[in-house]
């Protein structure tokens, strides 16, 4: 049983590190000592059976311990402080008798308790990397990993976490550090010490270092980093670095500019962000202060909202070359941070689809019972992502003003999986072309909006008949054929007699799956190649029924002798890996 830290050893000379306790390695002890005062020293277990020995009167009950300056309050993370904390919750994790002063010690155990799990996930990544050790690569000695790890190691580790490749390589990076480069801080993570949120900013700040350097530099942090706010751990690491190696500061920032980029994602609102990163910090604050000057500008000339609202209208002004400040007898309401102006000051629904002379290249994805008005179901916008009925609405309004935007029809069943699909064609001259609208405000013959009617019976064998769309707009009706679309009882109508498929084929097989098949990678189809899941050379057929879209390097993943890819009947991939787990790739989903 734990026997807890010896505080003297009377062979040891002065100066000489403490033993650690036989519950903690050697480093982790020595991390310890360093990082805590000797009032958060762990506690002292007895050793019959195994819990920690109360002062007379101390446990009054079952978080008295968590208290603060108790023993539990102090103690690393791990199991044992898995079950006590949980133990002080009860059955009902209402913590009944445990008062606020225990229930904050039992938040913070709790903290180095998933502190604790994370870091021995680290571990075993670290062994994961251990055993898919890349080609010819050096190994470590002091810690037996090697320099570098085979390439495709990371996606089986993005498959099993159901990551994102960027993140998988992080996870990666990091256990690979904290086992070569970084043991006293990984000594902290093990006890709770440190979150991986802070552990992370070591980690990044460090990583030009050698492992030498790198250990000196988390010696002059790991005292205090406990007790840092992020951003000034940020600071001390980053002071750390430069201290001990300041050309490979410079270095890597110099380094970095040519990972300059400009990024954009969705957010969870249905709005969207964009981000310059690593760009000249002169030119960045420059930028800054333009965008709050003409923030206050805005504010001078009527526009209302806050300052975050304005400098984000400003933001896109000066991307943009517009000006929202408003015209007099103009609303003074700022437009919506993700919505363009019409460049003269305006804005309105109509606005959304970008400025005046820009053009939006994209897909939107929307049901036909919110184009025509009779559910509110929302939409999608390539690289975006889901948006609102009403957004929606407004988007593919002003897509139908365009007479350059191109429009299908994709049928789906309950789940969203496609099984039939169409392209628009313009009503051949002569055959039911619209009326001029009679002037300005002038409507047109029929009803406003978007409608979807059968022109006829006949269509394509196995078909689902001809149908007219009709659009906002002065443009002819469009008709659309509409295909089946399957797998699992595919004719082979669109099939291709040599290796490479033809325009309608590698179209629908974009539609079939509107991403990398990978389980795991998001990159549109129309930027994939068309793979052939059983090779061409091998008597693959070219279509549908044989291929998908994978990204080029989920292309050359799947062509690796020790990873298997099966497309299945009814259009799903299954991927297994290496070690021999499998994943699923369903069809797209559409929204319904």
């Amino acid at each position: 049983m734990p026997s807890g830290p010896a505080h003297a050893d009377p062979a040891s000379e002065p100066g000489d590190p403490l033993p650690a306790p036989d519950w903690m390695s050697a480093a982790e002890w020595e991390a310890w000592c360093d990082a805590t005062t000797p009032g958060d020293e762990p506690p002292a277990f007895d050793d019959e059976d195994g819990e920690p020995d109360p002062e007379p009167g101390e446990w009054a009950g079952a978080a008295s311990g968590f208290a603060a300056g108790n023993p539990l309050d102090a103690l690393p993370g791990g199991m044992s402080l898995a079950f006590f904390a949980g133990n002080a919750a009860g059955d009902d994790e209402r913590y009944a008798g445990v008062s606020d002063n225990e229930l904050d010690g039992v938040i913070a155990a709790w903290g180095r308790v998933e502190a604790y799990a994370c870091a021995r996930q680290h571990a075993a990544v670290a062994e994961f990397i251990r055993r898919r050790a890349g080609p010819d690569a050096a190994t470590d000695e002091r810690s037996g990993m090697p320099q570098m790890w085979d390439e495709f190691a990371v996606d089986e580790l993005r498959m099993l976490l159901a990551e994102h490749r960027g993140a998988a390589e992080d996870l990666m990076s990091r256990a690979h550090d904290l086992t070569v480069k970084l043991p006293g801080t990984m000594a902290l993570f093990r006890a709770g010490r440190l979150r991986e949120s802070r552990v992370k900013i070591i980690i990044y700040a460090t990583a030009p270092l050698d492992p030498g350097e790198a250990r000196a530099a988390e010696q002059l942090v790991l005292g205090r980093a406990g007790r840092l706010t992020p951003g000034g751990l940020r600071h001390a690491i980053v002071q750390a670095v430069m201290d001990v190696a300041p050309e490979k500061a410079r270095d890597r920032r110099e380094a970095a500019r040519k990972d300059a980029r400009v990024q954009r994602w969705a957010e969870d609102s249905g709005n969207a962000a964009l981000m310059g990163r690593e760009l000249p910090p002169a030119e960045v604050l420059a930028a800054d202060q333009r965008i709050s000057a003409w923030a206050r500008e805005l504010r001078g000339a009527g526009l209302e909202g806050s300052m975050d609202e304005l400098r984000a209208r400003a933001y896109l002004d000066l991307l943009l070359g517009q000006d929202s400040r408003p015209l007099p007898g103009q609303d003074s309401q700022p437009a919506a941070p993700g919505e363009a102006g019409n460049g003269d000051g305006s804005s309105g629904p109509g606005a959304v689809a970008g400025p005046a002379g820009f053009a939006v290249r994209g897909t939107l994805t929307v049901p036909l019972v919110t184009l025509t008005g009779l559910a509110d179901r929302p939409g999608e916008l390539g690289g975006i992502g889901p948006v609102d009925p009403w957004l929606a609405r407004d988007l593919a309004g002003a897509a139908a003003r365009n007479p350059k935007t191109t429009w299908c029809v994709t049928i789906t069943d309950t789940q969203g999986h496609a099984v039939a699909h169409g392209c628009g064609r313009a009503v051949p001259k002569g055959r039911g072309k619209r009326e001029k609208p009679g002037g300005p405000g002038g409507t047109r013959d029929g009803p406003e909006g978007f409608s979807f009617t059968a022109a006829g019976r006949d269509g394509p064998p196995g078909g689902y008949g001809t149908w007219r769309l009709r659009t906002p707009g002065d443009g002819p009706d469009l008709i659309i054929d509409l295909h089946p679309l399957s797998t699992e009882h595919c004719d082979h109508r669109f099939q291709a007699a040599g290796h490479d498929p033809g325009i309608k084929l590698r179209h629908l097989a974009q539609v079939w799956h509107a991403t990398c098949t990978s389980p795991v990678c998001r990159r549109p189809a129309a930027s994939c190649d068309f793979e052939h899941n059983i090779p061409y050379e091998a008597g693959g057929r070219t279509c549908l029924c044989n291929a998908g879209p994978k990204c080029r390097h989920d292309h050359r993943l799947k062509q690796h002798p020790k990873w298997k890819v099966d497309q299945l009947p009814d259009g799903t991939f299954r991927w297994t890996t290496p070690s021999g787990r499998t994943y699923i790739t369903e069809p797209t989903r559409y929204p319904i």
